[in-house]
């Protein structure tokens, strides 16, 4: 990987791509800094600190993730990327189900353009909700689940209220130009080097609390698991099922066309990160309810022994959801009927299957085996946060979340292969020996 950008750096396009990646990254993260118009800086700091002592902002532990703890600070990026991944699920889950837009998926790029447009407009609205919230609770005190310290706002007046929520979306719509500025003219998946960015921002953070409560001896042990668990990550992430496809030869006027043989990659994590969002999503919204409604009996004592992340039951209920979304998103977005039937069209077929519906059913059944240890995989590497506060007794963030690695390895590794691929495209060496 350090060749690879070694290599890059010697490269003048890829440099400037580079350097101007680095550049948006570092206007993204002063952002991420700058306070919103109307907050209390000092009362901010001090209700923050209490809140992570406390263990208590769990309910927003995985917005605060995506934001680089951008949320608690109330900053003008405190929603982070969050709104756009939600209203990019949101739409590719709608294409299955809405005619027009599986229509508009199947024109191409003119579609594609089409859809980002409508993921543009959901993730406005989504941010206009998102900060009405995050400004309602911050001003009742529910957002950091403490008492005590100075109003974190100014003036409570309509006015202020209006303007910070103006300020926070805006500051998403600035977020999605970064993105998609460093996908047009800089290295990688915009949105995807953002995330990253927010993720590894708070690492250090993490690690201080850590060598702060606990010491040397755990903070090395912690150090260690975390690289042997990237290391699992990045091994289980790589791992595919290579399906072997041959094409049959044919006449197109004078021409021999086909005859070539290649593969269907079926990766075993084919969902990706999405089943983790989809679950920590619905465990905390009990958590939420519990803190907007604080009188009532069941929420805040009946079920709330169950709401603790060290809870087994909890653990267990947030590993069957992620399971279950692994199975339910891999269905929706891989369409074994639709690969089998392009496949028939351009002469292609398994080895020993015949074409058309029985290649259908090939597929489904080699993914669906292949899927159940990329979903217990998924559920194992998002407990490993639960079971460390457990185990530790402490309250501080794990900085080896499973999230956090799902996200810096599938992103390290997406960038890595397009900078190889470009270099090998500006490298002929190989190819004239």
């Amino acid at each position: 990987m350090l060749t690879a950008f070694t290599r890059a750096f010697r490269t003048p396009d890829l440099r400037k791509k580079i350097l101007f990646t680095l550049f948006i990254i570092v206007v993204f993260r002063l952002g991420s800094q700058l306070p919103t118009p109307g907050v209390n800086i000092e009362a901010v700091k001090t209700l923050t600190d209490q809140a992570k002592e406390g263990g208590s902002g769990q309910v927003f532990q995985l917005v605060d993730l995506f934001s680089g703890g951008a949320l608690l600070k109330l900053s003008v990026f405190a929603l982070g990327i969050m709104p756009y991944i939600t209203a990019s699920i949101i739409l590719q889950l709608l294409t299955v189900v809405i005619p027009r837009l599986e229509t508009l998926k199947k024109e191409g790029q003119a579609g594609t353009t089409k859809i980002t447009q409508y993921t543009r407009y959901l993730t406005i609205g989504l941010a206009i909700l998102q900060a009405t919230g995050i400004v309602a609770m911050a001003r009742t005190g529910q957002l950091y689940q403490t008492s005590g310290g100075q109003d974190v706002l100014y003036s409570n007046d309509l006015f202020t209220i209006i303007t910070m929520v103006v300020v926070m979306t805006a500051g998403t719509s600035v977020i999605m130009w970064l993105g998609e500025l460093i996908t047009d003219r800089g290295i990688g998946n915009g949105m995807s080097i953002l995330i990253f960015t927010q993720v590894v921002a708070i690492f250090p953070a993490q690690f201080y609390g850590i060598l702060k409560a606990k010491g040397g001896f755990v903070f090395v042990i912690v150090l260690a698991v975390g690289l042997a668990i990237m290391a699992a990550v990045v091994f289980v992430e790589q791992a595919q099922r290579r399906i072997p496809v041959q094409y049959a030869k044919r006449m197109v006027g004078r021409r021999m066309y086909g005859g070539t043989s290649t593969y269907i990659p079926l990766k075993v994590n084919q969902a990706g990160i999405i089943p983790v969002i989809f679950a920590s999503s619905l465990t905390y919204l009990p958590q939420l309810a519990s803190t907007l409604w604080r009188d009532n009996k069941f929420l805040n004592q009946t079920l709330a022994p169950y709401l603790t992340q060290s809870n087994p039951w909890h653990m267990a209920a947030f590993f069957g959801l992620i399971v279950f979304f692994t199975y339910f998103y891999v269905a929706i977005t891989f369409n074994p009927t639709e690969i089998a039937d392009n496949m028939k069209k351009y002469g292609g077929f398994i080895p020993g299957i015949r074409p058309g519906r029985p290649t259908a059913e090939y597929l489904d059944y080699v993914l669906t085996r292949i899927t159940t240890p990329g979903a217990l995989y998924l559920g194992i590497v998002a407990l490993i946060p639960m079971v460390a506060f457990s185990l530790l007794n402490t309250t501080q963030e794990f900085a080896f979340g499973g999230t956090s690695i799902l996200i810096i390895v599938g992103v390290g590794l997406d960038t890595v292969k397009q900078i190889e691929s470009q270099l090998q495209q500006r490298n002929y060496e190989g190819f004239l020996r």
